[in-house]
């Protein structure tokens, strides 16, 4: 496991503070009351995490070989918030009546997959983490949360959002916070908070091409898809391919990501913009991919590996920073001058980020 600076697990949500914050303020109660509970919850959870991480007590290793094979378990809230809640599907047992279940042990798996199959890497920590999941969370609870230690996942309230199981990348999202949390262990404030979210983003979108088999003309690029309730205008929580056009809707209001530094975003909500402001590195993994061509996961997916792993990347990384170690890895991955280094350089370059 590579660190750096501790071990610090954060408290990482998928739906943005700003995106609760607007439906706080609807007149319609069936919007506004679900989104001030989540708002309360989140910030609850956000504390306990604060003071459960300085109080932690070391795990003792475990020296066993790794498995290739995921250990995930399923646990069912009831609707209630203790956690993890009742098991109700452990690794290897078949698919029960219950949708979500299912969905949540299928997500966790191509999680798995991805990291293994692709990166060589065994679970979340890369020593066979189990996984664990937790569905039917609270009442109408808008959100799904890496906690540091396990997945967590709300119904949504049908109004706004649906349930949070339905996106495939949200799982993937918001499980490699937890490789984030045990490689580069990026510090969730301002440019580097935003890179945590950007990687989160990548990632979850790559488990997704990678399980339907997409080639990086085929993919979406959308983190969410599905996720938003009929009545919503919009098509997801974000676009990695066109930052800022992923909702335009009266009550959620537009999505406020910028595509590249001129838009980019100063302010002290939301840890400095985190959610925000990941449009623009996102923007240029798009770019790089869509460049690249064919499987995103296999060049441009690479080199971001390369970069979240290396040991290189600062806790308090900026955009500058992240930039110029993915024009390095390229260049020792694939060559000096080749199509790869070419591809995250003008990237990087077309999104307003100057490469140090």
């Amino acid at each position: 496991m590579t660190t750096h600076g501790g071990f610090q697990p954060v408290f990482c949500t998928v739906v943005p503070p700003h995106v609760l914050d607007r439906l706080a303020r609807s007149d319609d109660p069936a919007r506004s009351g679900p989104a001030r509970r989540t708002l309360r919850r989140d910030g609850e959870l956000r504390t306990l995490r604060q003071v459960t991480t300085e109080f932690r007590l070391a795990a003792e290793p475990d020296t066993r070989a790794p498995s290739d094979q995921p250990a995930r378990t399923i646990h069912d809230a009831g609707h209630r918030t203790d956690l993890p809640g009742a098991v109700v599907r452990r690794e290897g047992e078949p698919p029960g009546q219950d949708a979500t279940v299912n969905r949540a042990y299928s997500g966790l798996g191509a999680t798995f997959d991805l990291y293994l199959r692709v990166y060589g890497r065994h679970s979340i920590d890369g020593e066979g983490l189990p996984l664990v999941a937790t569905v039917h969370y609270d009442e109408q609870y808008d959100n799904a949360f890496w906690n540091g230690e396990q997945m967590v996942f709300g119904d949504g309230d049908g109004e706004v959002f649906l349930d949070f199981t339905l996106p495939l990348d949200v799982i993937g999202h918001e499980l490699t916070h937890g490789v984030t949390q045990h490689t580069a262990n990026l510090t969730y404030y301002g440019q580097s908070g935003a890179l945590n979210e950007s990687v989160s983003d990548v990632f979850g979108s790559l488990i997704k091409q990678y399980a339907l088999g997409q080639t990086a003309a085929e993919a979406d690029w959308l983190i969410g898809a599905g996720l938003l309730a009929p009545g919503v205008t919009g098509s997801a929580l974000r676009s990695m391919k066109a930052p800022g056009t992923a909702y335009d809707d009266d009550v959620l209001g537009k999505d406020p990501q910028p595509a590249t530094m001129a838009g980019y975003v100063r302010t002290g909500r939301d840890n400095g913009g985190v959610h925000i402001n990941s449009g623009i590195p996102n923007h240029a993994f798009y770019l790089a991919a869509a460049t690249l061509g064919g499987h995103a996961w296999e060049k441009a997916g690479q080199i971001w590996y390369d970069v979240l792993t290396g040991g290189e990347l600062a806790e308090r990384a900026l955009f500058a920073d992240f930039a110029g170690l993915t024009v390095k890895a390229a260049r020792e991955r694939y060559g000096d001058g080749g199509d790869e280094f070419e591809a995250v350089r003008k990237a990087w370059e077309q999104v307003g980020v100057r490469i140090l």
